[in-house]
C-alpha cells in the first residue's frame, strides 16, 4: 500500500468535502452542514494559509483521512493558537495509528505557525477522546458555548 500525507491544496476541495461528508455520518456537527456554504468555506481555507492549513492522507490515490488546522488568537492562550477544527480517518483505516500521525502533523505545523496552545473539540461519547487524553489534551472545567451571530 502506497500511503502519503500531503498539504491539500485548492484542487483538493472535493476529496476533502468527500471525507467531511464521511464524517457527518460518524459524528455529526451541531451546526447543518449546509454543503454549498461548507465548499465555500474550505476553498477560502485552501486559498489562505493565514485561516489554516488541511493535511490529505492518500492510500493507492485515494483519500482516506484528513486534518484542518485553524489559527486564532487569545490573550488568556498567550497569542496565536491552533485548532484541530476537524480530524477524520475511514472507517476501514482505523486503529493503524493515522489518527496518531495527524495529531503529530497538527502539533508539528500548530508550532512551526507560532502558536502557543493546540485546542479540540470532540463530542461526549466519541471514542476519540481516550486517544487525545493519551496525546496530552486536557478536559477544562469550563463549558464550551457557542452564539450564533447570523440568523
Amino acid at each position: 500500500m502506497d500511503m502519503k500525507t500531503e498539504l491539500a491544496k485548492p484542487d483538493d476541495l472535493n476529496a476533502v468535502l468527500e471525507l467531511m461528508q464521511q464524517m457527518q455520518l460518524d459524528d455529526p456537527w451541531s451546526e447543518e452542514f449546509h454543503e454549498p456554504t461548507v465548499r465555500r468555506n474550505l476553498d477560502e481555507l485552501l486559498r489562505n494559509p493565514a485561516y489554516g492549513v488541511v493535511y490529505l492522507v492518500w492510500e493507492d490515490g485515494r483519500p482516506i483521512g484528513y486534518v484542518a488546522v485553524c489559527f486564532d488568537y487569545s490573550l488568556e492562550y498567550r497569542g496565536k493558537g491552533a485548532w484541530i477544527d476537524e480530524l477524520f480517518v475511514a472507517a476501514a483505516h482505523r486503529g493503524q495509528g493515522i489518527a496518531t500521525q495527524l495529531l503529530d502533523l497538527a502539533e508539528r505545523i500548530s508550532r512551526e505557525c507560532g502558536a502557543q496552545f493546540l485546542h479540540l473539540e470532540v463530542s461526549h461519547g466519541n471514542p476519540a477522546v481516550e486517544l487525545y487524553r493519551r496525546r496530552g489534551f486536557l478536559d477544562h472545567q469550563r463549558y464550551l458555548m457557542t452564539k450564533p451571530l447570523s440568523p
